[in-house]
């Protein structure tokens, strides 16, 4: 069974007065099977401490054992529930999700947990953090089983359920996992749930993290361990690439449905995960923090202070500090609300620009050498009014350092970044990109002290959107882009319409491994 609600999400298309938009990741999953507990609020707090990795919409599945329920909307997680809502979600299995769409548009249908009852009656419901990159090949295995989208669903994780449910028929729902999962290709981490059984499962690179914590009478799965945190789990370990586990009233066990190959997304020790999470045992804040010290070695400079762009550069602004001997200071105050409203900026207000989240500290900034510490660029948009509004402040002298190397490519495996033609650093060499923000200089961290700073193989990790090295490939001949199933089902041409593998609307191919 399904709540539906509607709801009207807020506008995707951007502004060409405001600051450009953080890099996105899809979303935030959460699972618990847990007798005796409130596991509905378990979720809750869970995809709070996830609210981060996706902002367009939330939901929560709940099993008693004998049926589910499923809640969604468009909005953030304090939005779409409150005390009545969770309170008449009861059982003890819930799966949360928390979305940021890079497939499919912003629309309640595409809001997850998904939901397919199988052919035997049972249901499933399911959330997905990542991309698959053979969405295509997948929506025509299910055309040819008869699988078609749910109620207007336009994403690859409707099609993944879809498909697991029509498996399930004659198989059982784990049975029907171990035998689909290894045909899928791309970033994946799901965690899903039939009326007596929770399941996550990993994709074998393990692009995305997904851990396993336990609680005193269950257990939990999460994208971050900060969601274990909240709820009070304890953390056991990550969930391995090419792993399916299943959780009932037996227990815990696992299966492998394909052999590890480890490329965990580099981005997420940059901007994506929260500081206060662990990926593979390092902590995101000290790797951040020793990224910011390793910049100040590669690209020093003399200045009066160190300024962080909050909150996402703030570690790396304190490493720079360290390393360089130069004070760190506060020198601008964020709105943290301010990006998450629905209420569309009146045209006075969308004139202020990047003043929306950011305002300066003129009497900290007047007369200064500031060395301005950023976690990436991807546009430029945001550094260069940054740089203006700081030389409006009465700063002397800029210095824009970066905690990631340039963005060159875009990611197909769940990060929203421009298309390739979009990037500033696809068409600018160091010195063009300095002069197109206005900045004194500017300097990238290298991504081999990125990577070093992270304490993980550079065999492990995924850097494709710095280095152009996909570790899953991508199709020759099919179509890949974030309204991929939305052109196929409408037949249209245009922003809605699927585009080729080499990105989102770029014009030049991709390399490919």
């Amino acid at each position: 069974m399904v709540t539906d609600q509607s709801a009207t999400g807020p506008s995707s298309q951007q502004d060409p007065d405001q600051p450009e938009p953080e890099p996105r990741e899809e979303c935030g999953v959460f699972g618990v099977w847990a007798r005796g507990e409130e596991v509905a609020k378990l979720a809750y707090y869970g995809l709070y401490a996830l609210q981060h990795r996706g902002q367009e919409a939330a939901g929560i599945s709940v099993s008693d054992g004998r049926q589910i329920v499923v809640f969604k909307d468009l909005g953030l997680v304090s939005q779409v529930f409150d005390e009545q809502v969770l309170s008449s979600l009861r059982g003890h299995i819930a799966v949360g999700h928390c979305r940021y769409s890079t497939t499919g548009s912003t629309t309640w249908e595409n809001a997850q947990p998904t939901f397919r009852t199988t052919a035997t009656g049972s249901g499933l419901s399911l959330g997905h953090n990542g991309n698959l990159v053979n969405t295509a090949e997948l929506r025509d295995r299910g055309a040819e089983l008869g699988v078609g989208a749910m109620r207007g669903a336009t994403t690859d994780s409707d099609l993944l359920t879809g498909l697991l449910a029509a498996g399930a028929a004659d198989k059982g729902i784990e049975q029907a996992a171990m035998e689909l999962l290894p045909t899928v290709r791309g970033a994946y981490c799901l965690v899903f749930a039939d009326e007596s059984t929770l399941y996550a499962a990993r994709d074998p690179h393990g692009v995305r993290p997904l851990v396993l914590g336990r609680l005193e009478r269950g257990w939990v799965v999460a994208s971050e361990t900060a969601a274990l945190d909240i709820v009070g789990a304890s953390f056991v370990r990550e969930v391995e690439p090419g792993e399916l586990i299943a959780i009932d009233a037996e227990g815990l066990r696992s299966s492998r449905f394909a052999t590890p190959e480890p490329k965990g997304c580099v981005f997420e020790y940059v901007y994506l995960a929260r500081p206060d999470t662990t990926i593979a045992g390092r902590g995101v804040h000290a790797t951040r923090v020793e990224i910011g010290r390793k910049l100040a070695v590669e690209y020093p400079a003399e200045a009066d202070m160190v300024i962080p762009v909050p909150e996402s550069g703030t570690p790396a602004a304190i490493g720079y500090a360290q390393a360089s001997g130069i004070p760190y200071g506060t020198a601008l105050v964020k709105n943290a609300y301010v990006g998450r409203t629905f209420i569309q900026p009146s045209q006075t207000i969308r004139q202020l620009g990047i003043r929306l989240k950011l305002n300066p500290l003129r009497d900290v900034i007047r007369g200064k050498r500031l060395v301005v510490v950023d976690d990436s660029v991807v546009r430029g948009n945001t550094q260069r009014a940054l740089v203006r509004m700081l030389r409006e402040a009465g700063a002397l002298e800029v210095h824009v350092r970066i905690a990631s190397p340039p963005v060159r490519w875009p990611c197909f495996y769940g990060i929203d970044f421009a298309s390739r033609a979009e990037l500033i650093a696809n068409g600018l060499d160091l010195d063009g990109i300095r002069r197109s923000i206005g900045a004194d200089t500017l300097g990238y961290v290298s991504l081999e002290s990125l990577i070093a700073a992270s304490e993980q193989p550079r065999s492990r990790l995924c850097s494709a959107c710095f280095d152009g090295e996909y570790p899953i490939p991508l199709p020759d001949d099919a179509l890949i882009g974030k309204h991929l199933l939305e052109g196929i089902e409408k037949g249209v041409t245009g922003s809605a319409a699927p585009v080729p593998a080499a990105g989102y609307g770029a014009e030049d191919a991709l390399r490919r491994p």
